[in-house]
């Protein structure tokens, strides 16, 4: 059993393959490709205080651990926050759902862990490989109607259900979306309710690369639908479909000036960090990384799959922060104006990740990061208390 420091630990890392955008219109969306030497562990200048109802505290681009939220995990895959600061947590393998209560952080009080509480099982679910019960998204009108979106791969296929919290139960499922094509690998997974007010799904292709490029299929894309399934007004073809020509997105996050971006599994060469256009094609199979005929969208920043394997993505202080599962790393990427630079790694060790695999990361009521470690998902070492869910300050 591997141990892992509890500590901040930050160490270079091989350079990374960085793209600066340009601004987003139409094709051709990358800039000037370089390789950047990564420089770990150096300090952004402050971007500002979070306000929270009971905190506050300087962001200053150093992520800091200040406690657990929750361990004993068994591959924790969605997080999304309840109006009154709890979380829901959704377990990829056992398909249950879970109400966690926020431990108490402040000045001289302990980081004693919250509380978990199962409050259903979503039992269409059928588990397998990277398939099972994978993203959650609260209802953005939640307080009037109660409903949990949930991403969930079943036998016949991955699709979108709704189900509504009642006090400490959660009742049946109602589907959304269904048919989009399942697979025990590149099942995307990944909902956000956008500042639109409409639910973005993203998918994988589920091993069928070919998919991707079949913009009839729902299988390697991004997806926007009204809370009823619908293709949501302004949709580029009518569809549901938002975007396409992608491979596995696990990541979606929108930045202050609601731009959407996408982390995505590349295959052996490159994972990528997208801007997601609407309409815009992403390239799988036919490009990995930078490159190819112009009218595939360039991604914005590349990395070797041992260095990422990215996940979740989540967006605060001026930065997108996002997860890495072969990388064992959490990397900080600065945003501005619809550009990216400055990647850098947190939390790698000296060997390996201090924490392991790292699935998801989001961003609670007071501007923290909630980061979960993946290390049942049957690729990790699991520490005698994985998985967790770690408090960190951005």
């Amino acid at each position: 059993m591997r141990r892992r420091r509890r500590g901040l630990s930050v160490t270079p890392v091989l350079a990374v393959l960085v793209t600066l955008g340009l601004a987003a219109s139409g094709c051709g969306q990358g800039g000037n490709e370089s390789d950047v030497d990564v420089v770990t562990g150096t300090s952004a200048a402050p971007t500002g205080t979070v306000e929270g109802d009971e905190v506050a505290f300087e962001v200053d681009g150093v992520p800091d651990v200040v406690g657990t939220v929750a361990s004993g995990l068994e591959t924790p895959w969605g997080i999304d926050f309840l109006p009154d600061g709890r979380a829901v947590v959704t377990e990829r393998d056992s398909a249950r759902v879970l109400v966690v209560t926020p431990p108490e952080v402040g000045e001289g009080t302990p980081r004693r862990e919250g509380t978990i509480q199962q409050v259903g099982r979503i039992p269409e679910t059928d588990p397998r490989g990277e398939a099972g019960l994978l993203g959650v998204a609260v209802s953005p009108t939640f307080s009037s109607d109660g409903l949990l979106y949930f991403y969930v791969c079943t036998a016949e296929d991955n699709r979108v259900v709704r189900a509504e919290l009642d006090g400490e139960r959660l009742g049946p499922t109602e589907p959304v979306l269904t048919g989009i094509p399942t697979g025990d690998i590149h099942d995307g997974g990944r909902l956000l309710f956008g500042p639109d007010g409409y639910l973005y799904v993203s998918t994988g292709e589920a091993g069928d690369e070919q998919l991707a490029r079949d913009r009839t299929s729902l299988a390697g894309k991004v997806l926007r639908i009204t809370a009823d399934g619908e293709p949501a007004p302004g949709n580029p073809f009518d569809t549901v479909v938002w975007s396409w020509g992608h491979r596995n997105v696990q990541g979606l996050a929108f930045d202050s000036q609601s731009l959407l971006w996408a982390s995505e599994f590349g295959s052996t060469r490159f994972d990528e960090l997208n801007r997601i256009v609407p309409g815009e094609d992403y390239g799988w199979p036919v490009v990995e990384g930078s490159g190819g005929p112009p009218q595939y969208m360039q991604p914005m920043m590349t990395w070797r799959p041992s260095e990422a394997s990215p996940s979740g993505l989540a967006f605060t202080g001026g930065y997108l922060w996002m997860a890495a599962l072969q990388g064992e790393q959490l990397w900080r990427i600065k945003v501005a104006d619809g550009q990216v630079s400055d990647p850098t790694s947190y939390f790698s060790g000296t060997t390996a990740g201090e924490y392991g695999r790292l699935r998801t990361v989001v961003v609670d009521p007071q501007g923290r990061l909630w980061l979960t470690t993946s290390n049942h998902d049957g690729r990790g070492t699991p520490a005698a208390d994985d998985d967790r869910i770690l408090l960190i300050e951005p």
